[in-house]
């Protein structure tokens, strides 16, 4: 009986939970996409030969990874008002905060691509004649791409349960809509029981993704 009344109650607050969780996606994958470009460039710059360059990435890359994801939301949303003298809106404010904090780590992802393709086809290119922009552009990278996607879905799915804490900045994604529930109706474990299915399901779904990209990717190199 008990779990019949759960499953009652819980279908009725399904549209608010579902509405949250969709902008739970857009999110992370807004985030995503620019994490990754700021992570290409920024990856490239962690293993460049030019000092300035390296040390902007490694300075970029080790503050974001080596402080709290809440932290950084807070400066966006909080702090830069405070120095540009016109508040942020909670939307630009995620989406600046998740993306800066996901290209550190897609950085990473980056690096670890081009430092695995073997350096004899570097080598190689540039005995062709090939500059070493060029040979990174039409070389390094498409290689390095197909290699970084696997770690790119985990980070995408990781990005998916970090997106949560812009609840704490009132943006309604899932974890604020369940939130603004349970603080109405005082039924928090209904509610987070909930949640945390949806975000199950997303999760889960998105690591049948990529693992299914894995197996087309291993089945392309043969």
């Amino acid at each position: 009986m008990g779990i019949y009344n759960w499953l009652v109650y819980v279908w009725g607050k399904m549209p608010i939970l579902l509405e949250g969780a969709l902008l739970t996606v857009q999110l992370t994958a807004i985030a995503v996409g620019f994490g990754f470009i700021i992570g290409i460039f920024a990856g490239m710059g962690r293993i460049s030969k030019n000092r300035l360059i390296k040390s902007i990435s490694v300075i970029y890359i080790d503050f974001i990874r080596g402080t709290p994801l809440l932290v950084q939301i807070l400066i966006v949303y909080m702090g830069l008002p405070q120095i540009i003298g016109r508040p942020i809106p909670a939307m630009v404010a995620a989406i600046v905060s998740l993306s800066i904090n996901s290209g550190a780590y897609v950085a990473e992802i980056v690096r670890s691509g081009i430092q695995s393709i073997d350096k004899g086809q570097t080598e190689a290119a540039r005995s062709l004649g090939m500059t070493h922009s060029q040979t990174m552009i039409h070389i390094i990278l498409p290689q390095a791409v197909r290699r970084i996607i696997p770690p790119l879905g985990n980070e995408f799915i990781a990005m998916l349960k970090d997106s949560s804490l812009v609840s704490v900045i009132a943006l309604e994604e899932l974890m604020r809509k369940a939130q603004l529930i349970y603080t109405r109706d005082y039924r928090p474990f209904d509610i987070l029981i909930a949640a945390s299915i949806i975000y199950l399901i997303m999760t889960l779904s998105i690591s049948k993704l990529v693992r299914f990209s894995e197996r087309r990717l291993r089945t392309s190199d043969k």
